[in-house]
């Protein structure tokens, strides 16, 4: 039955719709600053003009901890005119729904969904039936963009209540532009980054105008491993959870993080690129999570959803004459690429920093101590780069 009104999440009283901002601070606001360039006005995926982000949080009973996030690129007809994409498998464990006929054409025609592993199939039922229910948004056959982590750590991801359709329309009619929540919400609520609880983030970057003025913006789903960095300090040392642990230091003491758990990144952009430079550009976001301290384990199902909302090079579906596409050459991509690395990173930092813990009857991720961060990353002097950088610093 296709999904017509968002009136039957009425009846939904053990779910809960996106958490209200939460006061915990984002990484700039602990002296926390990823790279050189500009931030946009929200420092987030929004600030790519017409992206909106939608979240519904799902919290019911003792052991459903999960959500949905939906990222939409535009609000105009993307059936008939897609946005250029492309998808990068940086490992391939996962179950990303809609990512070959995205390589084919290096187009993409519906919004993009994040939730829980096995909540994929509904969720790309549900966002099929939304879409089709609109007049014009599809025709005999739409390609759904599914991705997914696995939750399972707080999240009974096997429960009916971890997938219903009415989660993912809630999220599409929540989307919007501005800020946008971040840590424990919609698809990051049950979700963790290296030990410690994570969930989504975002952040963005602006390049100045002799390099072309663009944005681009970035929102993460985080559940992977590895050995948190931040800004080069090793806080996951200073704080005793780091990968092999128990191996390494034949320890007991403190959770060791999962080998792997996966990482969603969406990369919007701007700029006038087509799907070749849109691979060219979401291959560096890999880069992004390596320099937080990712290094894309084995069972680690880390992808990447990159797309332009520049509408010059968007194509009508039906065109049967060449139609013209004006892009960026090649050697116009460096800083495009500079600024994915670094928001990615940024991103990292904001949705385990904005995270709270999370706790049920399968378990708990601590949510990780912010005092204790800002404790470490001003022992190794990596705080405010924008304002007392100073090269050739000895202590």
């Amino acid at each position: 039955m296709k999904i017509k009104s968002i009136a039957v999440l009425s009846i939904l009283l053990s779910s809960v719709a996106a958490n209200a901002e939460n006061d915990k601070p984002r990484a700039r606001d602990i002296g926390l600053v990823v790279g050189t360039m500009q931030t946009g006005k929200y420092n987030a995926i929004t600030d790519v003009a017409g992206v909106t982000v939608g979240h519904h949080t799902v919290n019911i009973g003792e052991d459903v901890r999960t959500g949905i996030t939906a990222i939409i690129p535009s609000s105009h007809n993307m059936y008939t005119h897609p946005v250029p994409a492309w998808i990068h498998s940086g490992n391939g464990y996962g179950k990303l729904i809609g990512e070959t006929q995205v390589r084919e054409f290096g187009e993409i025609e519906t919004p993009i969904i994040l939730g829980c592993t096995l909540c994929v199939w509904t969720a790309a039922e549900a966002l099929k039936d939304y879409m089709l229910a609109k007049p014009g948004e599809g025709q005999h056959t739409l390609n759904p963009i599914i991705g997914e982590t696995n939750d399972s750590r707080v999240n009974n991801m096997w429960s009916p209540d971890s997938a219903k359709a009415e989660y993912v329309v809630a999220a599409l009619e929540n989307a919007k532009s501005g800020p946008v929540e971040e840590g424990s919400v919609g698809a990051g609520r049950g979700t963790q980054a290296f030990g410690w609880k994570g969930g989504i983030g975002t952040s963005s970057r602006v390049l100045p105008m002799s390099l072309g003025g663009y944005t681009v913006g970035v929102l993460v789903q985080t559940n992977f491993g590895g050995d948190l960095i931040m800004n080069g300090a090793p806080v996951g040392r200073e704080l005793g959870q780091y990968s092999y642990k128990t191996q390494l230091e034949e320890a007991a003491r403190g959770v060791v993080p999962m080998d792997g758990g996966s990482m969603m990144m969406v990369v919007a952009t701007d700029a006038p690129i087509l799907s070749r430079n849109l691979d060219r550009l979401s291959k560096r976001a890999m880069m992004g999570i390596a320099r937080a301290g990712s290094v894309a384990h084995n069972s680690s199902g880390d992808y990447v959803i990159a797309f332009s909302t520049n509408e010059d090079v968007r194509r009508d579906r039906g065109a049967s004459a060449p139609v013209p596409s004006k892009t960026l050459n090649n050697a116009s991509m460096s800083p495009l690429f500079n600024a994915v690395v670094e928001a990615i990173q940024e991103s990292v930092y904001n949705a385990m920093l904005k995270a709270e813990t999370v706790t049920s009857s399968r378990g708990t991720l601590e949510a990780i101590d912010v005092e204790k961060v800002k404790e470490i990353i001003e022992k190794y002097h990596v705080t405010n780069y924008d304002k007392n950088i100073s090269p050739g610093f000895v202590e």
